[in-house]
């Protein structure tokens, strides 16, 4: 992992297409913005996990149907 320092409204670039600015710091709480193309997907990543768990179910449920159609 990389660890950066930055302050309010300094920037990083990720691949030359993608900048994260820092908004605003409040206490423990850091405001972001994100600036990236639109075929890039951005999620928090409690929202990711979601997702990734949900495409996984789905998978698992299709895979089920398929076997027990398999066993017919």
């Amino acid at each position: 992992m990389l660890a950066l320092s930055r302050k309010k409204n300094e920037a990083l670039i990720i691949n030359n297409n993608i900048e994260v600015t820092i908004l605003e710091v409040k206490g423990d709480q850091v405001k972001i913005g994100i600036t990236a193309p639109k075929e890039v997907p951005v999620y928090r990543k409690e929202v990711y996990t979601q997702i990734q768990e949900a495409n996984a179910a789905a998978v698992d449920a299709s895979g089920m149907d398929a076997l027990k159609k398999m066993m017919e």
